[in-house]
């Protein structure tokens, strides 16, 4: 079986359409750069280096120093897909990401964006 193409496409490519989505609906980088070290643990230079090496999806979510335990309170639909019914762990990972995204451009607050148990 193939893996789906973005697994190795380069997270720092991607991750501008994120700040970009977000900034679009009155949000900021700032934000966006918090919604991924609550999910990764990825913070500061850490975060910096992968955007720098240019880090795939796959490797980028594989290396990340902290996955939230929270992460699996995020549920909806992203692309029309469950994102709790995804069976594949690194898609799951990239499906939760997106999902934050879409709630912060959506308008919602960081603290509700940020599961708390």
């Amino acid at each position: 079986m193939t893996k789906h193409r973005i697994y190795t496409t380069s997270f720092a490519s991607v991750y501008p359409l994120y700040v970009a989505k977000a900034k679009k609906k009155g949000r900021t980088k700032e934000e966006v750069d918090q919604i991924i070290a609550w999910l990764t643990g990825y913070r500061g230079k850490a975060f910096e280096a992968q955007l720098e090496k240019k880090t795939d999806f796959e490797t980028f979510f594989a290396r990340a120093p902290k996955m939230n335990p929270l992460r699996t309170m995020i549920t909806g639909v992203v692309c029309g897909v469950r994102v709790e019914d995804v069976a594949e762990p690194t898609m799951r990972e990239i499906r939760y990401l997106d999902k934050l995204i879409d709630e912060l451009a959506r308008g919602k607050a960081m603290e509700k964006i940020l599961r708390k148990p």
